[in-house]
């Protein structure tokens, strides 16, 4: 049963957060032997671990997203852009209804490009009303501090970060095989053009062999931490020209 399951409308009113935090993932193959969720499954491992360390709402993920490039591998379910960016949007609008100004997603697929969009139209409406969390920064950040032997662009898809996280929080997930799938793509420049198909044929670009449950929690750890100078932005109610503060 994840944190989730187990808030109640009391719990909100007494513990009164400014800002909601939305784990976005994906149903994508990633690989023959990791979960189709996989990308679901991290994003509510990092929305988690922030909300135990920040006072925020958690709130249920979004299970579909933008996994058009992996249409050709058999379970992957995509919805369009316009349906992620209509969800995001209508989360946002309900949280304000209820004097809840803030939102933080929490995504975990890269081919969620809309996003960045959704969080810049939000934050010239209404500024610093919204982050998209990890930044490419954060990433990085977290890559030194766990020690990864890959970079991000060898360690794209069902690799040696992602494989760390399934380890650390959702071990029963991870099948052995999953550690035997090591491949790597170098130049994937028309990726948007041709999809992963024409770079992979298991699904995977990436060293799952090198994953550990220890490299898993000091990515977690370092998100964690991370999430903190996001959160401060938020919480800093500025004055814009023309603009009431909330």
């Amino acid at each position: 049963m994840d944190l989730t399951s187990r808030t109640t409308t009391a719990d909100v009113r007494q513990q009164r957060p400014t800002t909601a935090v939305l784990p976005v993932g994906s149903f994508e193959q990633h690989g023959d032997f990791l979960p189709l969720a996989t990308d679901t499954l991290i994003a509510t491992a990092i929305a988690t671990r922030i909300a135990t360390a920040y006072n925020v709402l958690l709130l249920p993920a979004v299970t579909m997203s933008c996994s058009h490039e992996h249409a050709a591998w058999p379970g992957t379910v995509s919805i369009s852009h316009q349906t992620l960016s209509a969800i995001v949007t209508d989360v946002a609008g309900s949280l304000h209804a209820q004097g809840m100004h803030r939102l933080a997603i929490v995504n975990a697929h890269g081919g969620n490009y809309v996003l960045a969009n959704v969080v810049q139209a939000a934050n010239a409406n209404t500024p610093r009303s919204m982050t998209l969390y990890p930044t490419r920064t954060d990433w990085d950040t977290a890559r030194r501090d766990a020690e990864l032997e890959t970079s991000a662009h060898d360690d794209m898809h069902a690799g040696e970060l992602e494989a760390s996280i399934l380890a650390e929080a959702y071990p029963e997930v991870l099948r052995d095989e999953a550690l035997e799938q090591d491949h790597v793509a170098g130049d994937r420049s028309l990726l948007l053009i041709d999809g992963m198909g024409a770079y992979t044929s298991s699904g995977v670009i990436g060293r799952p062999s090198v994953a550990t449950a220890a490299k898993g929690e000091a990515l977690l750890n370092s998100l964690t931490a991370s999430f903190g100078t996001h959160l401060q932005l938020l919480n800093e109610h500025q004055r814009m020209p023309g603009r009431a503060p909330r």
